[in-house]
């Protein structure tokens, strides 16, 4: 059984592609094309024509291959459907239409996680459309008067520089304080990787030594039955979510900030 494939719609009117110029660029019939849009999973050659010209993974338009090995009982090693070089190589319209496409849950675990705003400045508005619609929002930044954030500045040779941008970052998210469905909250914990999840689709950005989180890759994760990946991470937030303090907006100072 198919579904409409959201994914691919959306990308088309993003980039201006009609579904009849990507017929031709594919060189396949128009139908063939409605089909696609209508949940059909194109051929290998295909979805990497598609993918290419339209400038995004080919995982995120069909994160479900039409033919898998058969996946082992715990799900290991079968959720990564998508791999970038570094977190500032994904696509603006990933996390957009990860963001949209949320029914369920949206959770971000980050230092300052800056570019989350500046490459989205509808972000707070659209966070907050989610929750009215019953989306649980849950942001969780590191505290800027924490030690773990002290001690990753140090190590990126940044000193007091992310303690500001998490301040900085902050002020966008004030709009979001007292929305019902929406909580932001401040961790003081050792951070080994950023995340980013939107119901089943968890992006996970490792933390490498000394280098800003921008710089390093980034795994599109798609949870599968049974305790995997997914779960663990999963797991780890709920972990860091627990232990965390709730924001207050009228405890912090705005700073200039860059992205990390």
């Amino acid at each position: 059984m198919t579904s409409v494939n959201d994914r691919l719609h959306t990308v088309l009117v993003q980039r201006g592609v009609s579904p009849d110029a990507l017929a031709e660029i594919c060189e396949v019939d128009p139908k063939t094309v409605s089909r696609w849009l209508g949940g059909r999973i194109p051929h290998a050659r295909h979805r990497f024509r598609v993918a290419g010209h339209l400038r995004v993974e080919e995982a995120f338009l069909w994160p479900t291959p039409s033919k898998r090995p058969r996946r082992p009982r715990d799900g290991s090693g079968t959720e990564l459907v998508g791999t970038y070089q570094n977190r500032a190589s994904v696509p603006r319209d990933v996390w957009l239409s990860l963001l949209r496409e949320a029914r369920q849950e949206i959770s971000v675990l980050v230092f300052s996680g800056t570019f989350f705003a500046q490459s989205n400045p509808l972000v707070a508005k659209m966070l907050s459309e989610r929750a009215a619609e019953g989306v649980r929002v849950r942001l969780c930044f590191g505290d800027p008067d924490g030690q773990a954030v002290a001690l990753r500045g140090r190590e990126e040779g940044i000193g007091d520089t992310l303690a500001a941008k998490i301040r900085a970052s902050l002020t966008y998210y004030r709009p979001l304080l007292g929305k019902a469905g929406c909580a932001v909250r401040l961790h003081d914990t050792t951070l080994y990787t950023s995340m980013f999840r939107y119901d089943d689709d968890l992006l996970v950005n490792p933390h490498i030594w000394g280098q800003p989180a921008s710089a390093n890759p980034l795994l599109h994760l798609k949870r599968a039955d049974g305790a995997g990946w997914f779960d663990n991470y999963a797991q780890s937030f709920d972990a860091v979510w627990a232990a965390a303090r709730p924001w207050a907006s009228d405890q912090e100072r705005t700073a200039d900030h860059g992205q990390d």
